[in-house]
């Protein structure tokens, strides 16, 4: 199965991230990292030259840094309206339990088929914690639901700070013991289960890994981490060197969603090892997994190090870094050369784990 970068570009695609985790325009501070100062030119030095004209967009027109101003005061319906979808890709809507004492919580079900056994992915989006719809991703989602040939249930999880991580893991754990109990209405074949998100839905998923390892009701196939948000203390105790963030999600930004997540201080000591995958004392038994990053993405050193342990704890894992790629660059420069490798190489090993299943 090839993949034209047209295609790529088009899977690469999701409204509501450009708008909503892009911030730009920010003077951030942090011990050794700032932007205070720094022209245009010299913020996007780091970046690889084919994603600077992107990236120069989202500095001199993209949407504002995240601050607890910003959420306080930010619409119930913000960010851009639903794209029209796909007429040939079914979108259901259906609400579903959490656990006792929680309320339900809605999921979206992409190319559902019951006559058929097809593999499945759960979705979880990105946002920070703080932000983003699954309505804003349907596009995406059927896309690659096409290109797989597979059905994918996401999640519209609980958002911080309203709900804390207790709340919202619960829900995409919801979500992925939903889908797999109903395999049979679905069309879902229950041993061809993968996880995927992207940012804080890539740390979500993350989460859900080891929630479904530790609980042992739901068999995992594969986690697929696209710049996963996986440890608290990027940013905060862990120093963030100057060339990294230039663009992009930034440290402060970073701390206010694990904060809105946490309920306390991120990159502490007491910080619960329960919510954050990177202070996970014991990876082994999870499932194989995919992660991909840009080289000057504030979630790299993170993202690398969790891949370390992964392979370290037996766990089969493939790490793609692509030089100079900032937080979101495939969903902001979809058909740069750079984000078809990306895609297709997230692509490819959920086919192939799906194949080989």
């Amino acid at each position: 199965m090839e993949l034209t970068r047209r295609d790529a570009g088009r899977l690469g695609v999701s409204a509501l991230m450009t708008a909503m985790l892009m911030p730009a325009n920010a003077v951030r501070a942090q011990a050794g990292w700032s932007l205070a100062g720094l022209t245009v030119d010299q913020r996007l030095a780091p970046v690889a030259p084919e994603l600077r004209p992107a990236a120069r967009r989202m500095i001199e027109t993209g949407f504002p840094p995240i601050t607890e101003e910003v959420l306080r005061n930010l619409p119930a319906n913000a960010g851009p309206p639903m794209p029209e979808l796909l007429p040939d890709i079914p979108v259901q809507e259906r609400d579903i339990p959490v656990r006792a004492g929680l309320p339900g919580v809605k999921v979206f079900v992409v190319n559902s088929e019951p006559t058929l056994a097809r593999p499945a992915i759960l979705h979880i989006h990105g946002g920070g914690h703080l932000v983003g719809s699954t309505r804003g991703e349907l596009l995406y989602l059927q896309e690659t639901a096409r290109y797989l040939d597979c059905t994918i249930v996401s999640v519209e999880y609980r958002l911080a700070p309203a709900a804390r991580y207790t709340e919202s893991t619960e829900d995409t754990y919801a979500g992925l013991k939903w889908l797999y109990d109903s395999a049979d209405e679905l069309g879902v074949d229950p041993t061809r289960i993968a996880l995927m998100g992207e940012s804080a839905g890539g740390g979500h998923a993350a989460i859900l890994a080891i929630k479904a390892r530790d609980r042992g009701e739901v068999p995992v196939l594969f986690q697929s981490l696209v710049y996963p948000m996986i440890d608290d203390r990027t940013g905060s105790s862990a120093p963030v060197p100057p060339h990294i963030a230039t663009v992009g999600w930034s440290p402060p930004e970073n701390r206010l969603g694990w904060r809105s997540f946490l309920g306390t201080e991120p990159g502490t000591p007491d910080v619960p090892a329960e919510a954050v995958p990177a202070r996970q004392p014991d990876l082994a038994g999870l499932p194989p997994a995919w992660l991909g990053v840009g080289g000057v993405d504030l979630f790299a050193a993170e993202d690398i190090a969790y891949a370390q342990r992964l392979v370290l704890a037996n766990v089969p894992t493939q790490l793609l870094v692509l030089p100079g790629g900032f937080h979101g660059f495939d969903r902001v420069a979809p058909e740069t050369a750079m984000a078809h490798d990306f895609t297709c190489s997230k692509l490819d090993a959920l086919a192939r784990a799906f194949a080989n299943a």
